[in-house]
């Protein structure tokens, strides 16, 4: 598994080539089978072709427009709903101070990292895109204002192939029994 890890990079730039429908559920499955606390499970995605979409998507985006090479998105959503059960009317966004919000972003993130690893496995080329804001980006999806957009993933097959980025030392970011 460290070689794949060690091979993963985000990408920029894709070939025009469709990615099959098997290789997203690919990816989907393994997003699904991530651990999250007291399996709540508060993902959803939402996969995004269209050119229309994904233009609209990418506008939301600040306008990254290599974002447009990538064929599909994959839209990670996380849902508060899981932890809060009652009715009352929640809104989150990137200041919202409930400890459940803290906690379904972490869930979804290690999801999302299993997509990376997934999909570099299955051939293809992704890169986690965060820049934007929860106004900027529920409006375009119809994504109700009790969920979080935590990021979008695009996906193809890569025409590019980065160079390793650096990394710092396991000396410099491990500690032992305390800091």
């Amino acid at each position: 598994m460290i070689k794949e890890i060690e091979m993963r990079r985000s990408i920029r730039k894709y070939i025009d080539k469709p990615v099959e429908e098997a290789k997203i559920t690919q990816i989907l499955e393994s997003a699904r089978l991530a651990p999250s606390g007291n399996n709540t499970q508060p993902w959803h995605y939402i996969i995004v072709r269209s050119e229309e979409m994904r233009q609209k998507v990418m506008e939301a985006s600040h306008n990254q427009k290599w974002m447009m090479t990538a064929p599909v998105f994959i839209v990670c959503v996380a849902d508060v709903r899981c932890r809060i059960k009652d009715d009352r009317e929640v809104y989150i966004n990137d200041s919202s101070p409930e400890d459940e919000v803290k906690r379904i972003i972490r869930d979804i993130s290690i999801s999302v990292g299993y997509m990376l690893l997934e999909a570099n496995n299955a051939g293809l080329g992704v890169c986690w895109v965060a820049e934007f804001t929860q106004e900027e980006i529920r409006p375009v999806l119809n994504i109700p204002s009790d969920k979080y957009v935590v990021g979008v993933i695009t996906v193809g097959y890569p025409d590019e192939s980065p160079k390793p980025r650096p990394r710092k030392n396991l000396d410099n970011i491990v500690h032992h029994e305390c800091w």
